[in-house]
């Protein structure tokens, strides 16, 4: 069975370029991205780590770690590493896992129990290793994303959507689409207008069971 919302995400232990690391230790009480890659030095990829290293403030100032998987080891990585900061024109601070023995790509079901790493492999061999997971700090999925080769991540996407969990967890609100910090929210169908009112003050009800009001603030 695949990995679910709201699930556990599997715990494991690896080597990667910062050293070894138990995964929910690693997370701690943060916010966490783990993003996957199906083979370094290849150009999409690389383009995308840059774009996470470039948002490093960001991740920060949302008490977020992020965390990079590729199916190669510790010494390729920490080759393209320079390849990665060369592109993005900054430090890439994030660690980046050792999976080449497919140990983590297979508990977050990117592949088959059965799959294996051929002899001359492209990334092609690998390539449902290219998917998001937000992961919140009680170690729960809240959110996966995964995207063909040829489409790059839009990592300002990642980071909309990130703000739109942080906005409301432990909130009976939601988001609607295309939403942005700062912008109106929608509150939960389990609050009646009365209560809607107690907790948020002015509602504007545009259908029965859409109402928005502003964004709480934090």
């Amino acid at each position: 069975m695949g990995l679910r919302l709201n699930d556990i995400v599997p715990d494991f232990t690896a080597e990667t370029t910062e050293g070894t690391i138990s995964f929910h230790d690693w997370i701690g009480d943060s916010y966490a991205i783990l993003f996957s890659h199906p083979k370094d030095f290849t150009p999409v990829c690389t383009t995308e780590f840059g774009a996470v290293a470039r948002l490093d403030d960001e991740w920060t100032k949302r008490n977020t770690k992020v965390i990079g998987i590729s199916v190669d080891d510790v010494d390729d990585h920490m080759r393209w590493k320079s390849d990665i900061e060369s592109y993005a024109g900054l430090p890439a601070k994030f660690p980046i896992i050792d999976d080449k023995s497919l140990k983590v790509a297979k508990l977050y079901d990117m592949l088959p129990a059965e799959a294996y790493l051929p002899d001359g492999r492209t990334a092609a061999d690998t390539a449902a290793v290219r998917s998001v997971f937000i992961i919140g700090p009680d170690k729960k999925l809240r959110l996966s994303m995964t995207y063909p080769m040829s489409v790059g991540r839009n990592f300002a996407e990642v980071l909309r959507a990130l703000d739109a969990i942080q906005a409301t967890d432990g909130t009976p609100i939601a988001t609607p689409a295309d939403w942005k910090p700062g912008e109106d929210v929608i509150v939960a169908l389990s609050l009646n207008d009365n209560e809607a009112k107690e907790k948020f003050g002015e509602i504007d009800t545009i259908l029965p069971y859409l109402r928005k009001t502003k964004q709480p603030a934090a």
